[in-house]
């Protein structure tokens, strides 16, 4: 298998992964995230600079340090059309 293909199994671990790192936050005793999730990024440019605000401040409010954190994050929120490819 290629390095840069997943199973739908790997998929369904990323959001996981991202839900620990916030899990991690509230039992640090960090205040409660108060940045709503961005939701779905699926190829629509008309929506992208929203979306991309919005998953900016997801990131830095969540504390999702780390490039290889952030690059797994990013692509468990891109869903269908050509976002889904890369994803």
């Amino acid at each position: 298998m290629d390095k840069y293909e997943q199973t739908d199994t790997e998929m369904l671990v990323a959001p996981a992964t991202m839900a620990a790192a916030v899990s991690e936050n509230v039992q640090a005793g960090l205040p409660k995230n108060m940045v709503p999730d961005p939701g779905w990024f699926n190829g629509d440019w008309s929506k992208f600079e929203d979306w991309w605000r919005g998953i900016r401040l997801f990131l830095k409010s969540n504390r999702v340090n780390g490039t290889d954190n952030r690059i797994t994050a990013i692509l468990a929120h891109l869903r269908g059309g050509i976002a889904g490819i890369y994803a």
